[in-house]
């Protein structure tokens, strides 16, 4: 196993894709800081270390909270000494409906985890890489493929995507000057409990109800880290990784 020297942030890593994903950086030598709103789920993800791997940071944080934001990312600095790897995974869905039955408070409730969120922890990333020595690191964004073509009734979820897809550019761009490389991961039915109304049947376009294929969540995270672990002088810019039945080639 190698020796725990790279530092990773994982927001939403109390469970789905941020808990796998975390636990495979963990197992490869990561030092992680584990990011979420509640600290029992991301004790639990703690407890599920791999014991020959790097350490774990429980750091209860709401991603949408500019202050908690900051303290996470200190607290991270102040335990591994630097940060090379920002995983912005967290995300969070609203009621299927049409547009002109969701309430403002709905729609503002996703843009601030989704968007907002990201942006909070890739400017505190930014700040923390750009000043350590050596400097640079990487942000991979959590895109979704609703970053590339919508669900029915899913605007709010939708919009904040597609804008992580500008975010993930101007990441790239801004950061090239200071060895800092961005990418966006678009996942597509990965098995967590986030995506579980799938297998029994979801909204597809044309109005019928479908149970869609899902795939393991284990296959996200070795893409996580596939990526994590390039050198900075090379970049996966965008990926899709989706279970491959799914109807995703075809939609919207």
């Amino acid at each position: 196993m190698p020796e725990a020297s790279r530092v990773a942030l994982v927001t939403g890593a109390g469970s789905g894709i941020g808990r796998a994903a975390a636990l495979k950086l963990q197992a490869n030598g990561y030092n992680v800081t584990l990011l979420g709103r509640r600290k029992e789920t991301l004790d639990e993800t703690a407890a599920a270390a791999s014991a020959n791997g790097g350490r774990f940071l429980v750091t209860p944080a709401d991603v949408a909270d500019e202050a908690a934001v900051k303290s996470a990312f200190a607290s991270t600095i102040d335990a591994f000494g630097r940060l090379d790897l920002l995983f912005n995974n967290a995300g969070k869905f609203a009621r299927g409906v049409p547009l002109d039955e969701l309430s403002l408070d709905e729609w503002q409730r996703v843009v601030n985890v989704n968007l907002t969120g990201a942006f909070l922890c890739s400017r505190e990333a930014l700040r923390v890489m750009k000043a350590q020595k050596p400097k640079g690191g990487r942000i991979i964004n959590n895109g979704s493929i609703s970053a590339q073509v919508p669900r029915p009734f899913s605007a709010p979820y939708t919009s904040t995507k597609h804008a992580i897809t500008g975010l993930t550019k101007s990441l790239s761009l801004d950061g090239r000057a200071h060895n800092i490389a961005c990418s966006q991961i678009d996942i597509g039915n990965a098995a967590t409990d986030f995506t579980e109304k799938m297998a029994t049947g979801v909204l597809q376009a044309n109005g019928s109800i479908l149970a869609e294929p899902r795939m393991d969540v284990a296959h996200v995270a070795d893409a996580v880290l596939y990526m994590a672990n390039l050198p900075l002088d090379a970049n996966v810019q965008f990926m899709t990784v989706m279970a491959t039945a799914m109807p995703y080639i075809g939609r919207g």
